[in-house]
């Protein structure tokens, strides 16, 4: 199968190594309610090229994001107040897509470095802030757009996206729910992306569906931790992790 020809590619033993990449990512997501993909490609990135890394995230990270918009009877007045935002990430990713290429190279890791780091820096020193409403209209497309080029260029969509969406005001459950949207938006995106570059392929998303389940075992697995754990502590080990691992990138 396709699939199995993806993984033949890899040198032996590597496939347990993903399956546990994916399985900590899910733990991460299952406590935190992100960082599927931004573990997965941290990790990932430091023994294959971004580029395949980030067609192996595609399906896990849509299927665990899709799952995290419920419930749906209350997304449509979420999907109206950012819907200017997702229509930026999808527009800011094909266009990086096609001005930036595929996610390789020496320049992908190291643009995946930094965006770590600063998303690290963020979580550990940033300080919440405001968006007036009146500022949503123009704003939200302006950080879609940015965190679509991001995207395309590292497989990475948190950056600017969590910050703008955690500074609407919105209640926990309305910000999980709105996150799930932008992450599910920026994971087509981005799978529309690595398919205008000739990096997506039916090996490809045959390899991504076979990660889903160990994606699927570790949120089980955190969701279960969260009862027993800090938020804040995991995020401060998870940002810590992010930190050195985007320093490793940037000068490895």
């Amino acid at each position: 199968m396709a699939y199995i020809e993806a993984f033949s590619q890899l040198p032996p033993g590597m496939f347990w190594l993903v399956v546990g990449v994916f399985t900590l990512a899910g733990v991460v997501k299952g406590v935190v309610g992100l960082g599927l993909p931004t573990i997965s490609m941290a990790l990932l990135a430091l023994f294959m090229a971004p580029v395949q890394a980030a067609a192996l995230l595609i399906i896990p990270s849509l299927v665990t994001n899709v799952w995290q918009t419920r419930p749906l009877r209350v997304l449509m007045p979420l999907l109206r107040r950012v819907g200017g935002m997702q229509l930026g990430i999808g527009a800011g990713t094909v266009a990086g897509a096609i001005v930036l290429g595929a996610p390789a190279g020496a320049w992908a890791s190291i643009s995946l470095g930094v965006v770590l780091l600063a998303y690290a820096v963020w979580g550990f020193f940033g300080k919440p802030f405001h968006v007036p409403a009146h500022m949503e209209k123009w704003l939200g497309p302006v950080a879609g757009i940015t965190t679509g080029f991001v995207t395309a260029g590292t497989g990475v969509f948190v950056v600017p996206a969590v910050p703008y969406l955690q500074a609407l005001g919105l209640g926990r459950d309305d910000l999980i729910q709105t996150m799930g949207v932008s992450f599910s938006v920026s994971t087509v995106a981005l799978a529309a992306g690595l398919w205008i570059n000739d990096s997506y392929s039916f090996g490809a998303a045959g390899a991504s569906l076979v990660m889903l389940a160990p994606a699927l075992a570790g949120m089980y697995a955190g969701q279960l931790l969260r009862q027993s754990l800090s938020p804040k502590v995991f995020r401060y080990c998870m940002f810590g992790s992010l930190a050195l691992l985007g320093v490793y990138l940037v000068w490895a």
